[in-house]
């Protein structure tokens, strides 16, 4: 993928995705919507913060912790996230998008 990851939206798809954001147990929006979005796009949509800075994978400012379901990971691995992070179910909210429904926790896993 040749220059810096950005947040946006891309072609639609046949089916909606699903996102549902939590914090901690507590269940604070949803998105839906048949466009590809990250999941910081989803996020706006459902009127849910997230904290952003640099919107290109590289701070980590955006880290959320993926509950269920699938992302997008981008290669190579964006400066902002590492291996141990991605298992611990880290998602960069900027440049990572769902390839299906998922639930997002708001809380980082560190």
């Amino acid at each position: 993928m040749g220059g810096p990851l950005k947040s946006r939206k891309t072609v639609g798809r046949e089916e909606s995705t699903t996102v549902r954001f939590f914090r901690g147990s507590l269940p604070i929006g949803t998105s839906s919507s048949k466009d590809s979005m990250a999941v910081i796009d989803h996020a706006e949509a459902a009127d849910v913060s997230i904290p952003t800075n640099c919107t290109s994978g590289t701070c980590g400012t955006c880290l959320v912790r993926l509950m269920s379901g699938h992302v997008e990971i981008p290669e190579p691995i964006p400066p902002g996230i590492d291996d141990f992070l991605i298992g611990q179910g880290g998602v960069l909210a900027c440049c990572m998008s769902p390839t299906g429904d998922i639930e997002v926790d708001t809380i980082p896993p560190i």
